[in-house]
């Protein structure tokens, strides 16, 4: 039945993986004191073009948008499992019939969500902050999480919260079996 609650949780959990798509990871800030600047760049899953950077840079006390295309910082693992995420929780989703398949559906969803939250936060975060740093020739932007670092982890919720209840509901059905 798709009125259960875990559907209602699958389906938040699929917007919340689609939502990585459409908002910013993280922003970085970094000051160039040399040419009194403040460099800032955006991490996306769909790398976005930013204004010509060379147009930018000569103008003193300006504020330059480093593109996420010219740097080639690739982000294709991320969106490889972001896809994924949301694809096997969008089929989790219509197998309400089958609650054992549909819990190990469910489990392998938060699992590969796990990993794509582990390289979001260790390897995409700080692999980029190197490649702003290094193409500008100063250390450490200022990183500011946005709403595309949450949305996976809130999803993670969302999965957890619809694994419950699909337990509950086979429990449920076998304690209705054992009666009979």
């Amino acid at each position: 039945m798709l009125q259960r609650i875990q559907s209602f949780w699958l389906v938040l959990a699929v917007c919340c993986m689609a939502l990585c798509f459409m908002v910013p990871i993280t922003k970085y800030t970094l000051e160039v004191p040399v040419m009194e600047q403040t460099v800032e760049a955006e991490l996306n899953l769909i790398a976005k073009d930013a204004p010509n950077m060379l147009e930018q840079m000569f103008v003193p006390g300006s504020s330059v948008q480093f593109s996420q295309k010219m740097s080639g910082f690739k982000t294709w693992p991320l969106m490889v499992l972001a896809i994924l995420v949301g694809v096997i929780t969008l089929v989790s989703i219509f197998l309400y019939k089958k609650r054992i398949m549909q819990m190990r559906v469910v489990a392998v969803a938060f699992l590969l969500n796990v990993v794509y939250v582990f390289l979001l936060f260790f390897w995409a975060v700080d692999a980029y902050a190197k490649v702003v740093g290094q193409t500008m020739n100063a250390f450490d932007p200022q990183v500011t999480w946005l709403a595309g670092a949450y949305a996976p982890i809130v999803s993670l919720v969302f999965l957890a919260l619809a694994h419950r209840g699909i337990k509950k509901d086979e429990l449920k059905v076998r304690a209705a079996d054992r009666l009979r």
